[in-house]
């Protein structure tokens, strides 16, 4: 069932500027159409997605149908009152229907709000309000959910389309919707500063915020997928990330249907088999994903099918650590090549799986910063370069970064002014990191998450990178807990390989393996052994819940000294889909 059919060609330049300033170009022309550049400039006959079940069957989606089918539910959508600059919120798995809403929305030049499945209805409730949506698209059995309650109000001014159900009273089927309206509904052009999505940062560290993406954007997220993971013309393409994240939808959705390439969805929760069944059955030659799904897999201990056709395999969302690529290239004969970006910028810093850029993966770093991003290291107490070699924060010098968009986030001054130089010269990642002789970058923590014991300034992310090569280790997370006499020491949360004990002996063996393998005075003073790390829903390690519940139990001496389950009252511990995140 390989994919197969004609496939534009994406492009190239002998200078990666020039495109850069091509795309550039082409996505903030003011006369810009969305549902032209995505969909109806394409082939009508050329596959946009092969959409796959949990039993691999599968729907393949032309453009044709693609662009006649959005155009019968825009129609509807109009019906209901939506126009340009409206919100209308998609709650809804990796499938047809939410395909077709995409581009519906996007042709009547609406607003995407995208709400990922395993939220509950206070997060839901918390991006409808927000974002003052006027319509909400969702799957049957996620209608519980935006019933009335201590969230969602009974009043909602959103009105309900539910797909593949009757749903409740007074919802809408998309079906029917569907088959009520006639084809032809026009696309509007907007132009390059009209926005597309309206997006939530998935609140690591506090409330989430509100990010609205231009279609100018589209250029940085095509220019990932041609540099970043090095999509061809040739290839069939698999972002296993959940588009209710931002990088699912970014590069999983957006940057698939700019270059045409075909597109795998797989319309089912994870599972290691099904993921190799996939890419086997589908000939996926191209795959990227959060570490959570590599990191599953290696554990899994599912064999790899003999023949894939997989050719390239990169990953973000949070640091690779350097055992995957060991594990990976020994299973499927490539290396893992990490990437590193953010919702409100995209992707950032790659190692480019597009030859002309593509240099040597080196372990722990993700790489080189992408053409069209000017990124620094700055000195951790001033706007300044720090030299090479020094941690510091990460900026990015937005008169020389074409690709930059971000202006704020919606409705909140006070957290968009701390994104920004005082001069507007700079945007502030909120990230730790250094540079290397060879202009490497390498990821140290978030800004919160830097531990400073003695005067020394750890990134955890570096510790961690060493504790998992230990056989025993699945994953872990590194925090800081307060200490009279060091102001804070190293602590860290483990989760075992099924069949590994925890013991004293084994507490030695990781401590050892961080004074040998990074550093003396960096390793963890004690180690916490953990059926579960905790996570947002996207999938990234929630280190401030550690130290809340560390700083908890030291000031409860009674309490259990090594938890066996660490949860978050506000998010789920794992993800339904590990290939998820923001």
């Amino acid at each position: 069932m390989a994919l197969s059919g004609p496939r534009p060609d994406p492009g190239s330049a002998a200078d990666p500027l020039d495109r850069v300033h091509e795309l550039v170009t082409r996505y903030s022309d003011p006369h810009a159409s969305v549902a032209r550049l995505l969909c109806d400039g394409h082939p009508a006959d050329a596959v946009a997605y092969t959409v796959v079940e949990p039993d691999l069957s599968a729907t393949v989606l032309t453009y044709g149908r693609l662009k006649t089918d959005s155009e019968r539910f825009a129609a509807a959508l109009a019906g209901l009152g939506v126009g340009p600059g409206d919100r209308v919120a998609t709650l809804m798995g990796k499938s047809v229907d939410y395909l077709v809403a995409l581009l519906a929305i996007w042709r009547l030049g609406a607003v995407t709000v995208p709400l990922f499945t395993a939220f509950a209805p206070p997060a839901i409730a918390l991006r409808l309000l927000a974002s003052d949506t006027k319509v909400v698209i969702c799957d049957a059995p996620q209608r519980a959910k935006l019933a009335p309650g201590a969230d969602i109000p009974a009043d909602a001014a959103w009105r309900v389309v539910v797909s593949g159900g009757t749903g409740h009273t007074g919802d809408l089927r998309f079906a029917d919707l569907l088959d009520a309206h006639a084809p032809g509904h026009p696309a509007v052009a907007l132009g390059g500063d009209a926005p597309l999505v309206h997006i939530f940062t998935s609140g690591t560290t506090g409330r989430p915020k509100g990010v609205v993406v231009p279609t100018a954007a589209i250029a940085g997220f095509r220019l990932y997928a041609e540099y970043g993971c090095g999509v061809s013309e040739d290839d069939v393409f698999w972002n296993a990330a959940d588009p209710g994240w931002a990088y699912g939808l970014y590069f999983g959705v957006i940057a698939s249907l700019s270059l045409g390439v075909p597109s795998v969805l797989l319309h089912s929760g994870f599972s290691a088999g099904l993921t190799w069944q996939v890419m086997d059955t589908l000939g996926v030659t191209n795959f990227t994903a959060a570490p959570t799904v590599y990191r599953s897999l290696r554990a899994s201990g599912v064999p790899v099918p003999a023949g894939l056709a997989l050719r390239r395999a990169s990953s973000a969302g949070e640091p690779l650590t350097p055992e995957i690529n060991a594990w990976a290239e020994e299973a499927f004969g490539i290396q893992v090549h990490d990437h590193y970006g953010q919702t409100e910028a995209g992707m950032l810093v790659n190692n480019h799986q597009l030859p002309s850029l593509r240099s040597p993966v080196r372990p722990g770093s993700m790489g080189h910063p992408m053409p069209g991003w000017s990124l620094r290291v700055l000195y951790e107490d001033r706007d300044e370069i720090a030299p090479t070699g020094t941690v510091g924060r990460i900026a990015a010098d937005l008169g020389a970064s074409p690709l930059a968009w971000f202006k704020g986030y919606e409705g909140d001054p006070v957290k968009s002014a701390e994104k920004f130089s005082p001069d507007g010269r700079w945007y502030y990642t909120g990230d730790v990191g250094r540079v290397d002789e060879e202009g490497y970058f390498h990821f140290s923590s978030r800004d919160d998450d830097v531990i400073i014991m003695a005067g020394y300034r750890i990134g955890p992310f570096e510790v961690e990178s060493v504790l998992v090569t230990h056989p025993a280790v699945v994953e872990c997370a590194v925090v800081a807990a307060p200490d009279e006499v060091r102001g804070e020491v190293l602590e860290a949360y483990v989760v075992l390989q099924e069949g590994a004990e925890a013991s004293d002996q084994l507490t030695s063996e990781l401590q050892q393996l961080v004074k040998t393998r990074f550093a003396a005075h960096a390793y963890p003073r004690t180690v916490h052994f953990t059926d579960q790390l905790p996570k947002t829903p996207s999938g990234k390690i929630q280190r401030f819940v550690l130290r809340q519940q560390r700083r908890t139990d030291q000031a409860n001496p009674n309490g259990p000294a090594h938890p066996t389950n660490l949860t978050n009252p506000t998010a789920p511990t794992a993800p339904t889909d590990p290939g998820t995140h923001a």
